[in-house]
């Protein structure tokens, strides 16, 4: 078997995983949930709105300034919502997964031995390269 065989084997291992499940489920979830979808489209107009009045040669700040009050309170009902958080929660988790598997290959590509090298990246000190903290 190549190295391709067993790469698609790890992808049907990665889809059969109940964090991918339930990542796929939150997220088929949100995109069938008409009163999020309208709060998210509600956002991105109003997130035209704010750019079109920026980007304008006589800002109106007063109307900047409402704009911003209504999108971060838009956004926050958006992150708020139980179906959202349960996105997030689920992607936060197969992201996780996804690092390890990366940190694994990585290693490995180091000369590391894939059976025993850890799967945590460790902090490097360096933010571009994180995939997030604890």
């Amino acid at each position: 078997m190549d190295v391709i065989e067993q790469v698609r084997l790890l992808g049907k291992a990665i889809q059969e995983d109940e964090r991918f499940i339930r990542y796929a489920k939150a997220r088929l979830e949100n995109d069938n949930n008409a009163e999020l979808q309208a709060a998210i489209g509600q956002f991105n107009i109003t997130r035209m709105e704010l750019d079109r009045e920026l980007s304008a040669d006589e800002k109106n700040e007063e109307k900047v300034k409402e704009l911003n009050e209504k999108l971060r309170s838009a956004y926050g009902e958006i992150m708020a919502s139980p179906a959202m958080v349960e996105y997030n929660t689920a992607k936060v988790e197969l992201d996780t997964l996804v690092n390890q598997i990366n940190t694994v290959i990585s290693k490995s590509l180091d000369g590391e031995d894939p059976e025993t090298c850890e799967t945590e990246a460790g902090c490097t000190g360096s933010c571009s390269t994180c995939g997030g903290c604890h």
